[in-house]
């Protein structure tokens, strides 16, 4: 049903495949717009988003450690470490 399409990236312009194997599982996820960038401009794209983010340093209300979030914190609000805000979390469900 599926067979290898060669595709343009959007970015650098090279020519890429876009498996056969990589088709059903766009399928399976659902996904219908085929890739626009090859697999290097996609990594280069990411890790381009990850570094553009702000964290924030806080005190954690629980236990009092220094916490890293990617929000800025409000006064009105309490800020959990990663350790402590899966505990809670898991002691509401």
């Amino acid at each position: 049903m599926y067979e290898d399409k060669t595709l343009t990236c959007k970015d650098c312009g090279q020519e890429f495949v876009f498996t056969a194997g990589e088709q059903e599982f766009y399928d399976s996820k659902g996904f219908v717009n085929e890739p626009q960038r090859c697999k290097d401009c996609r990594v280069t794209r990411k890790n381009a988003v990850k570094a553009e983010r702000e964290t924030f340093t806080a005190v954690c209300a629980s236990c009092g450690k220094e916490a890293v979030v990617p929000f800025k914190p409000r006064e009105d609000r309490p800020v959990y470490c990663s350790e402590c805000f899966a505990r809670i979390k898991e002691e509401q469900a």
